[in-house]
């Protein structure tokens, strides 16, 4: 089973990429930070590559940027490339299935301002809405 969920921040405002038939991605990178401390006291993070495809790229680009908190749900794919100076280069990233926006701040190049999750999308549904649902 090849299944990844984890909970970060955006590092910088993520973007689109077109491709040909008008496919859109969007390659973003999430801090996560760990659950200790160094042996100066401060909270280390990782930092992991994802990637989105089509609509869930553009909500992506839509409502994140730099600093949002996300939930991801996706998989991990290990690829190799070669670079200018023919090395042959790994890299492993998430393909981002799922996407559960937690706290938004909204992309630089729209504002700059924090917006309210429950806003984004009726596709989406968050803990608190779920909870607030009257059962019948």
């Amino acid at each position: 089973m090849n299944q990844v969920g984890l909970v970060g921040r955006f590092t910088k405002d993520p973007f689109l990429k077109t491709f040909s038939e008008n496919r859109v991605q969007t390659n973003f990178v999430i801090a996560i930070n760990r659950n200790y401390r160094n042996n100066h006291g401060n909270v280390e993070a990782d930092f992991v590559a994802c990637v989105a495809w089509g609509r869930l790229a553009e909500r992506i680009v839509n409502y994140c940027g730099k600093g949002s908190l996300v939930g991801i749900n996706g998989r991990l794919q290990t690829r190799s490339f070669t670079n200018k100076e023919n090395v042959k280069i790994y890299t492993t990233e998430v393909i981002v299935d799922d996407v559960r926006f937690l706290i938004l701040k909204t992309p630089e190049n729209k504002g700059g301002a924090t917006r309210n999750n429950q806003d984004v999308s009726s596709d989406f549904v968050l803990p608190e809405q779920v909870a607030n649902t009257p059962t019948p």
